[in-house]
């Protein structure tokens, strides 16, 4: 957690912020979906802005004072801090004139992310809205200090509920791990689909799927880069493992088929339970996709992927449906795996089926 704040300089800065700061002396990058009929003065209140009961504004996004955040936070003190993502630190809130619970993520400086980059990248993340994304609400630039806020999702990450289960939690159930399913690729099909421009997400893993209430799952730590298949991507953001790039297709993550193969990972990882590598297994069993092909190829054995946390209770038709949409996803050639759109048909259809273990 060293590094993310050092020392007390930052929080002596909420206390003594400039007055140039304070009135909204620094420029707006003009591509940025926020009126300029509002200035920040000393009562701090936004004027000719109206928070929605989501937290999104009537303007796009809110610039908000380093003062503001850092009062959220408690000076981001250690009580507030949650954790390390790939870009920076990340720190609960409560904004004071809202009273909305946020997420701050401050970026590192390591990132070396210039201004101009930085407010391009908040102008395109204004973009995305949707239900299976963490929209953004805010930023604020202060000095070498970039931050981003967003929504505060309250149960965690999929890696949380999946891999990472505490002592007195239970496991997630069917009908859970179908419907996390079912936004996650929600998700997916918006960024491929719908928004503009369209997106190939790179780096999708248990980690950055937050969980909202009622396990509405949410895709969060957009990789902006680049945007369209044809992009010259090099490497996979995605975390290593021994020199493994843990999510990504054979191909790397440049294509929308990419992203789906890494869907189609985190879809047999909600089924069985596994990990995409886990070194704690025999070897044979190591990686999921080298233990499960041979598996998935005779559906007698079907039953032995389901997770044991499950301890049987799953309609064992809808197992069989989900492992088989899962095999078309992690296909190794690129042609012979379904589009998005596809993958959300046959799992609404599948989820659509509750199962109930007293029945």
């Amino acid at each position: 957690m060293g590094g993310c704040f050092s020392s007390n300089q930052e929080a002596n800065d909420a206390k003594q912020l400039p007055t140039n700061w304070e009135k909204g002396s620094y420029p707006h990058h003009p591509s940025i979906l926020i009126s300029d009929e509002f200035k920040f003065g000393d009562n701090l209140d936004h004027k000719g802005i109206t928070f929605t009961k989501d937290g999104e504004t009537a303007h796009g996004v809110v610039q908000f004072t380093f003062r503001e955040l850092a009062t959220a936070t408690k000076n981001f003190c250690i009580e507030s801090f949650m954790g390390e993502d790939d870009f920076g630190c990340v720190y609960k809130g409560r904004l004071e004139r809202s009273g909305q619970v946020v997420s701050v993520q401050h970026r590192h400086r390591i990132c070396d992310q210039g201004i101009i980059e930085f407010f391009k990248e908040v102008m395109k993340l204004s973009l995305f809205h949707h239900a299976n994304l963490v929209n953004l609400i805010g930023y604020c630039t202060y000095g070498d200090h970039l931050l981003l806020v967003h929504k505060f999702v309250p149960l965690g990450s999929l890696k949380d509920h999946l891999h990472d289960l505490l002592p007195d939690q239970k496991p997630l159930d069917w009908n859970t791990r179908m419907k996390i399913a079912v936004g996650v690729a929600k998700g997916l099909e918006y960024l491929h689909k719908t928004s503009n421009p369209s997106v190939v997400y790179r780096d999708l893993k248990p980690s950055n799927i937050l969980l909202d209430e009622g396990y509405q799952p949410k895709l969060s730590n957009f990789k902006l880069g680049k945007h369209t298949p044809f992009d010259n991507l090099t490497s996979c953001p995605s975390f290593r493992v021994d020199g493994t790039y843990t999510h990504c297709a054979p191909e790397g993550p440049i294509i929308f088929d990419s992203d789906v193969y890494s869907f189609g990972l985190i879809f047999l990882e909600l089924i069985t339970g596994r990990k995409v590598i886990d070194y704690t297994r025999p070897y044979e069993e190591q990686c999921l996709v080298y233990w499960a092909r041979p598996l998935l190829k005779d559906r007698k054995k079907y039953a032995e992927m389901a997770d044991p946390l499950l301890e049987g209770r799953y309609p064992p038709k809808r197992l069989k449906e989900a492992l088989v949409v899962a095999a078309m996803c992690i296909q190794e050639g690129i042609a012979a795996r379904p589009d998005i759109s596809s993958v959300v048909a046959a799992l609404t259809y599948i989820a659509s089926s509750t199962y109930d273990p007293n029945a």
